[in-house]
């Protein structure tokens, strides 16, 4: 599984690097790379199955798409000490300047979006 994880992280490196965002916003690219993490995990751990990662730029908003098997949809849970884990979606919720979370045929897709560094303050993040 962390390989997998890795993988997705390097390979959305690479196409953050190819929008020009690791030199112009490095923390939006991190806030990018740390959500295909939680979401790759989320596939592996409570779906229990391969994760497939899609980015999509559609000149207003990067979106970071993962599809697991699972029809179960995620939902923010508060965080506790009497558990390990479970503060994956809250950190996307953060991190994102949006998410959403559809059923679909044989399984769900979560979707983040990030919108460019230009549009809403520094770094693409919320103002």
């Amino acid at each position: 599984m962390s390989s997998d994880v890795k993988a997705a992280r390097d390979w959305s490196r690479q196409r953050l690097k190819a929008l020009g965002w690791t030199e112009t916003a490095p923390q939006t690219v991190d806030a990018v790379l740390l959500t295909v993490s939680e979401l790759v995990t989320n596939a592996h751990v409570h779906a229990h199955s391969n994760a497939q990662l899609v980015l999509t730029w559609d000149t207003r908003c990067l979106h970071v798409a993962v599809h697991d098997a699972s029809s179960h949809l995620p939902t923010p849970r508060p965080p506790s000490t009497e558990r390990l884990g479970g503060r994956g979606i809250l950190l996307v919720d953060a991190l994102a300047d949006s998410w959403e979370a559809r059923p679909c045929p044989y399984g769900k897709t979560v979707v983040a979006c990030f919108r460019p560094p230009d549009v809403s303050g520094p770094e693409g993040r919320r103002s």
